[in-house]
């Protein structure tokens, strides 16, 4: 113990410094725990499901790793690809153009909806949002910005339905289903095209009058910074298409950025794989407990699709894929469910909480017309597709 520690003990201030450092580490907690509710959540249910199931040698099967490793790879290759400034740089070549409100709107909002297909809704909006309330401001059209990132959420979560690669719950459906590529986008395809359409309707409304250039500075980075994501890219889609191990795919992943690119092994995403390890727990334990699964499977036969959506908005649709998945091989409905159930509530999706902290550190007191705005256009844009989920049904019948 060093003079002063010593000192101040006995002079009776021990107490004050324990007293401190005990603040210190119970505000740390929450911050963290705020920070990250879902997994906290998941955490803490996984630890409940095991006072009924203990561990044993069936937890093994619980957890699927060949998911786990493509998303870890994928979001390696996204952070390398923003690191190198590929997407402000692609946007601010596009905005160039973009001489009125409703061009500026349109550019905007389908950034997010097409590079999500790609790149997943959480990096599309991590990417764009804060993007494009730059480039608002700076155009002087900042009361178009709540707007605007409200259609810039909607474009991201609906773009991503359409691919395997376009969010975490398609990712792990189509791992778990054994869906083609091509089945995935057949599967979606309708209901990405009446989003398209009626986000065009919704640039529509955006005043058509002049304003100035928008000039935005984005530069590249080097050669090797582009090119390695753009391999990685490549490769993933290798594990994809069933062409090479995911396991293969994330350790040579993993061996690359340790060498090569830390930053980007760094700013991995972990809460959202500790979350995945986490509901795969919980949903294999919950399985085991007969009167859960009977309850669960008597709910949901013949009704995935609106049960996925109503979990969704509760739980979010990430874990409501998850949970669901134990309960019925339905997959095609699943999957519809599980990104229609992405609209609706604030936490529907976990990535539109990336907007509203965006647009909440920027401008806070627009919190409440923003969520007012979201809310709205999220349940007429859920009811649409939905709609058109009901005459599909009713047609293929």
């Amino acid at each position: 113990m060093g003079k002063t520690a010593a000192f101040e003990l006995q002079n009776g201030r021990g107490g004050d410094i324990i007293h401190g450092s005990m603040k210190k580490v119970f505000a740390a907690a929450g911050r963290f725990i705020k920070g990250e509710v879902v997994l906290c959540v998941a955490i803490l249910a996984a630890i409940i499901s095991m006072f009924f199931v203990p561990p044993d040698s069936g937890y093994s099967d619980y957890i699927d790793w060949d998911t786990l490793a493509l998303l870890f790879a994928l979001m390696g290759v996204m952070k390398g690809f923003q690191a190198a400034g590929l997407f402000s740089f692609l946007a601010g070549k596009l905005l160039k153009k973009a001489d009125t409100p409703r061009k500026l709107a349109a550019v905007l909002v389908f950034l997010p909806f097409v590079l999500s297909m790609l790149v997943t809704n959480d990096v599309s909006l991590i990417t764009f949002v804060p993007f494009g309330i730059i480039v608002l401001k700076a155009a002087c059209m900042e009361k178009m910005i709540i707007p605007v990132v409200v259609l810039q959420t909607l474009a991201a979560n609906l773009g991503s339905t359409l691919t395997p690669m376009g969010n975490p719950q398609n990712l792990y459906l189509y791992n778990s289903s054994g869906m083609s590529f091509g089945d995935v986008i057949i599967t979606m395809l309708s209901y990405a095209v009446l989003s398209a359409v009626m986000l065009a309707v919704a640039v529509l409304f955006f005043k058509g009058g002049k304003i100035e250039c928008v000039q935005t500075e984005a530069t590249l980075g080097s050669k090797f910074s582009l090119i390695w994501p753009a391999v990685g890219f490549a490769v993933c889609l290798t594990g994809l298409f069933d062409l090479l191990s995911p396991l293969i795919i994330a350790a040579a992943m993993l061996v690359f950025l340790i060498i090569f690119d830390r930053k980007s092994l760094i700013k991995i995403d972990y809460s959202l794989l500790g979350t995945f390890i986490a509901l795969f727990i919980f949903i294999g334990n919950m399985g085991r407990i007969e009167a859960f699964r009977s309850f669960i499977e008597g709910i949901i036969e013949g009704n995935e699709v609106v049960v996925s959506v109503l979990a969704s908005q509760i739980i979010s649709n990430v874990p409501a894929a998850l949970l669901l998945s134990g309960f019925s091989t339905h997959w095609t409905a699943l999957m519809i469910g599980c990104n229609l159930g992405g609209l609706g509530t604030l936490i529907a999706s976990m990535a539109s909480l990336i907007s509203y902290k965006s647009l909440a550190k920027e401008y806070p007191e627009k919190r409440a017309k923003y969520l007012l705005r979201f809310t709205i256009f999220n349940v007429i844009f859920l009811a649409a597709l939905l709609a058109l989920y009901f005459i599909l049904s009713l047609i293929i019948k």
